[in-house]
């Protein structure tokens, strides 16, 4: 088992490519070309939103790879051509060329697929059970792991949360005023998006904000669920199962963007102070 399939907590950001992080991340005059060389090598996850946009080719996902080093990972964002529809059941081409668009030359760097639904998009528990059933387990012999953005109030309800427990996907913790923000566990691993940087502030966060978030990974990776987080349910009894250690995926996302790389590093740096 390589570094980068053992348990671990990641922190990222999304993306590499922003025009103000060259004057606040990468050193000054650093080639647009190798920005993907250095935040690879400074967070040790990144969550890639153009595949939500548009397909990437497989010589991408190639050189992504070759790019970074050995213990870091990608995660993706699918494509909205499968999320974005009234009829979720109907999304099985869709799923399938996202899927099959190369992202298995990411290899043993891919991490979980987000599939990210519309603020709008309601609950319905016939059609989501129809579109879960259309994620593979795998691509190429590459196990796959499905996290789950939903954005409407509806998901808020034990009826989504056994949904998505029976089919082993996670439900992204938003940490947001925008979105419904629920920490409740539904996949073996942990996937936040961060959305509360401030621009004034040096590090994105206050001392304090970063040391609970800190607190909540270290928490979750622990096999444990943070007690002060919003939920939909109260905790389920502990087992040996629900207890193990987990997977942590933490990115900082939108809010004041151009501090997310300092917000990330900040964070890596009271997980990893050595």
């Amino acid at each position: 088992m390589t570094a980068a399939q053992t348990s671990r907590i990641r922190v990222g950001i999304g993306g590499w490519n922003f025009e103000p992080w060259r004057n606040n991340f990468y050193p000054a005059g650093w080639p647009q070309a190798r920005e993907l060389e250095y935040a690879s090598r400074r967070l040790s996850a990144i969550e890639i939103n153009s595949t939500y946009y548009s397909s990437q080719s497989p010589a991408s996902f190639a050189r992504w790879r070759a790019q970074t080093p050995d213990d870091f990972m990608f995660s993706l964002k699918a494509s909205r051509f499968a999320t974005n529809r009234r009829v979720l059941a109907e999304a099985g081409e869709s799923v399938q060329r996202f899927v099959h668009s190369g992202i298995a030359e990411l290899g043993d760097k891919l991490g979980p697929i987000v599939w990210q639904f519309a603020p709008s998009k309601r609950f319905d528990a016939e059609d989501f059970a129809a579109f879960l059933a259309l994620l593979p387990a795998a691509v190429d012999g590459i196990a796959l792991r499905h996290a789950l953005d939903v954005r409407h109030a509806s998901f808020l309800c034990p009826e989504y949360l056994a949904l998505a427990r029976r089919h082993g996907v996670a439900s992204v913790f938003t940490d947001s005023d925008d979105y419904p923000s629920f920490a409740d566990l539904s996949g073996d691993f942990v996937y936040t998006r961060m959305m509360r940087t401030q621009a004034e502030l040096p590090e994105g966060c206050t001392p304090q904000a970063l040391d609970a978030i800190a607190a909540c990974a270290q928490a979750w990776h622990a096999g444990h669920e943070p007690a002060a987080l919003p939920r939909v349910q109260a905790p389920a009894p502990a087992t040996a199962l629900t207890t193990a250690p987990r997977d942590v995926f933490m990115f900082f996302i939108s809010g004041a963007k151009e501090r997310a790389p300092a917000a990330a590093m900040a964070l890596e740096q009271r997980l990893r102070p050595d």
